[in-house]
Formats: C-alpha cells, sequence, structure tokens
C-alpha cells in the first residue's frame, strides 16, 4: 500500500524532510524495523478449489500473508504443477506424494515442503446395494476410474491382502464423471473417491446410501501415504529460504484457523470461490477441521511414510528406480 501525502508552502518542505529522514533510518520511533518490501508469490492448485485449500483462503481472508509481505495470488492448474513450479512460474504448488517421487526421478526439482493432510483421506465407494463390505468383495465388481496404475496396483493389492482374487476385479476408464449416476447406471460398481469431499456430498447432500472402504484402514495392506503436499521449486529453497518459512507461516496460521473456526474458514473460500456448493463446503470444513493436525503440527511429515511408500511405488514398477526421499521432502521451513 502506497501513503500519499501532499504537502504546501515552507511548513510542508520542513514537514517532508521530517518524513524523509524517518523514512531513511534503519527502526521507526518505538523501535521496529521498518516494513519488508512486499513480495508477489503464485500459489497453483491441483484442481479446482475445494476444502483441502482451505488453510490457504483463510490466510489470504485474515491477512496472514500481508503479515508477512507476501502478495498472494492463487490460480488453477494450467498443465503440470511440479514441471511449472519447477520452472519457477508459480512459486508454490499443490502436489501429491504420488507424483513429486515419479518428477523427482524425472529430474524435474521440486521438494514437498508441507503435507496438508497427516493420512490419506483416499477411499473406495460403492452403493450400498452392492453389498461391498471389505477389499475381498470387490471380486466380480468393476472399478470406474482414470486408468492410471497406481489405481489398479492399490486396488489388487487391497483384494489380494484380504484373500480375494484381484484377477476377477474389472477396471475401466471413466474419467472425471458424476459418479452416483455412473454407478446407479451399472457403467461401474465403485470408484475412489475422498472422504472429507465425495463421500460427504453423496451422504449429506445428495442422500444416497453408500459403504466406503477407507484406505487409512488397511494400512496393513497398502501404505498411508501424503496427498495432497505443497511444493516448491529446489533453487527457491536453496536462493530464498526466508520466502519459503514466511509462506509456510502464514499457511499454518491458516490451517490452525480452519481448527478454531472452520465456519469462518468456509466463508472465506466460499467467498472466493462462490460457485461452490455452500452446504458442501460447510460440511466438509467442519468434516476436515480437526483432521489437518491429527494432535500434532500442521504440515509435519514422517520420514517413514515416505520410505514405505516409495518402496510401494517402487515394488509395484510404478517407478523405474529408488528415489531418496530425504530429497524428496522436508519439514525445515514449517514453523517450529
Amino acid at each position: 500500500m502506497k501513503r500519499v501525502i501532499r504537502l504546501v508552502g515552507l511548513g510542508a518542505l520542513m514537514l517532508l524532510g521530517a518524513v524523509l529522514a524517518v523514512a531513511c533510518s534503519d527502526t521507526d520511533d518505538e523501535g521496529d524495523p521498518p516494513p519488508a518490501e512486499v513480495k508477489s508469490i503464485t500459489v497453483m492448485l491441483d484442481w479446482t478449489p475445494n476444502t483441502n485449500h482451505i488453510g490457504i483462503y483463510a490466510a489470504e481472508a485474515e491477512g496472514y500473508y500481508d503479515d508477512v509481505g507476501l502478495d498472494v495470488q492463487i490460480i488453477e492448474p494450467t498443465g503440470g504443477v511440479e514441471a511449472i513450479v519447477a520452472e519457477g512460474q508459480a512459486q508454490f504448488g499443490i502436489s501429491y506424494a504420488e507424483a513429486v517421487l515419479p518428477a523427482r526421478l524425472a529430474g524435474v526439482g521440486v521438494t514437498s515442503i508441507a503435507t496438508v493432510l497427516p493420512h490419506n483421506e483416499s477411499s473406495l465407494m460403492s452403493l450400498a446395494s452392492e453389498g461391498i463390505a471389505r477389499p475381498r468383495d470387490l471380486e466380480g465388481k468393476k472399478y470406474g476410474g482414470f486408468g492410471g496404475q497406481l489405481e489398479q496396483q492399490l486396488i489388487e493389492s487391497l483384494v489380494a491382502c484380504d484373500g480375494g482374487d484381484p484377477s476377477l476385479v474389472e477396471f475401466v476408464e471413466v474419467g472425471n464423471v458424476d459418479y452416483i449416476p455412473g454407478m446407479d447406471q451399472d457403467r461401474f460398481d465403485f470408484v475412489w473417491v475422498f472422504e472429507g469431499w465425495d463421500v460427504i456430498r453423496a451422504r449429506n447432500l445428495e442422500g444416497v446410501e453408500i459403504t466406503t472402504l477407507p484406505f487409512i484402514d488397511y494400512t496393513e495392506c497398502i501404505p498411508d501415504w501424503y496427498t495432497p503436499v505443497i511444493v516448491t521449486d529446489d533453487d527457491l529453497i536453496t536462493d530464498d529460504p526466508k520466502l519459503v518459512s514466511a509462506f509456510l507461516e502464514a499457511t499454518a496460521r491458516g490451517y490452525d484457523f480452519v481448527a478454531d473456526d472452520h465456519g469462518a474458514a468456509a466463508t472465506a473460500l466460499l467467498e472466493a470461490a462462490p460457485e461452490l456448493d455452500e452446504s458442501l463446503v460447510r460440511d466438509s470444513a467442519a468434516y476436515l477441521a480437526d483432521r489437518f493436525t491429527d494432535g500434532a503440527g500442521w504440515g509435519q511429515q514422517q520420514n517413514s511414510v515416505w520410505v514405505e511408500f516409495e518402496a510401494f511405488l517402487r515394488e509395484a514398477a510404478l517407478i523405474e528406480s529408488a528415489v531418496d526421499v530425504a530429497e524428496a521432502y522436508t519439514n525445515e521451513f514449517l514453523p517450529s
């Protein structure tokens, strides 16, 4: 913000001299340093705005980024987030562990600097009428997804771990569709969704009787992993670590704010993205409020989680060779 002062005559010149003297001093009358230069940064989302991003919107609405001298522009993805961040077209981005590890293996220099959620909120959702109560019940069922290798490997691992035959699961590529009508029309029987968004929409808004198999309930079969995460460019970490710390300081305050007042945080997200369904946003914010931190500091990542997930990807041939997870993530810039 610029302050404009209009001055007239000799008295004005004397006052102007005093203003300039203060402006050139290292501290103000109270001994505080002058405001730092405001830095403009871009944050690229992984999808359209949703409650995974609510802490960022809360931090913006509450002025937390202003407090650390950042002017933040939040944009939706225009391509691969990892490559765009590595190229410096956005300083920060929302990604996933399953994207960060292959990106690093391909020489894309991005690092996860915080996890948005401490545990994976993924689930396999089906209509209650399908009778799917455990992973082996997926035998003979049709999965509708994006056709990714990770999707198939996780589902096959779950079924085999529960004593079922994964070869009896059919996989069809359906892309980004409305899941409930697709299941009603028997195009597919179950899908991969997120408890804090899709499940809430199906149960609370659409009143559909569904069942879910939360991934977190089957960590003896498949790994937990960090999804989504916040990434930045390796060069930015080296060249401007204070900027990275400032961004995470304000962002952590934003997610802490969600835990304290998820209603106000939901309002901040809705004001920024009024196209969202208000009931869904408010119910989702209430559901996620306590889950962003899980009783610990927001954003903290555990080495064991990264190690186990990297091993799963490698053993399933989803990545060609080992990735040094110590280089893929850091907690260094999170508030202590």
